[in-house]
């Protein structure tokens, strides 16, 4: 497992991205999987950035760690216990003007990932989103 820690603030996204994609490019990940997860961690760490600490800043660690063709990649913060995967799914049946702001990205990171989860332990927030990174993944 390797990990990136940062200060969570939007300005480090492209030094987070980067150390994503440095790892997904060694493992031959596919183009797919990829846009799939830089959109995902993207979604999450501006949502670590502007929520988890506010109004202040704090720290985030990204670790990431391969299985096969799987990839976990683990944010973990000691900002707000917030569990995004508990908020409801907002309705993307309605029209752009009729759906309520927010949550759209978290439901966006829950559909293209294979698996995601939250923990609150020892006063830290846990989020992993976990992906197969070949081409026959969903």
């Amino acid at each position: 497992m390797i990990e990136l820690s940062v200060i969570a603030k939007t300005e480090n996204l492209d030094q987070v991205l980067d150390f994503v994609n440095e790892e997904l490019e060694k493992q031959g990940c596919s183009m797919r999987a990829q846009l799939e997860l830089d959109i995902a961690v993207e979604e999450l760490f501006v949502n670590i950035a502007h929520y988890a600490y506010r109004p202040k800043e704090g720290p985030v660690t990204i670790q990431i760690d391969f299985d096969g063709d799987m990839i976990s990649v683990i944010f973990i913060d000691g900002g707000i216990p917030y569990n995004p995967w508990e908020r409801k799914d907002p309705d993307v049946t309605l029209s752009a003007e009729e759906r309520q702001v927010g949550g759209l990205g978290v439901y966006m990171v829950k559909k293209s990932m294979d698996h995601v989860d939250y923990q609150y332990e020892e006063g830290k927030n846990i989020l992993t989103i976990q992906k197969q990174i070949q081409d026959d993944a969903k």
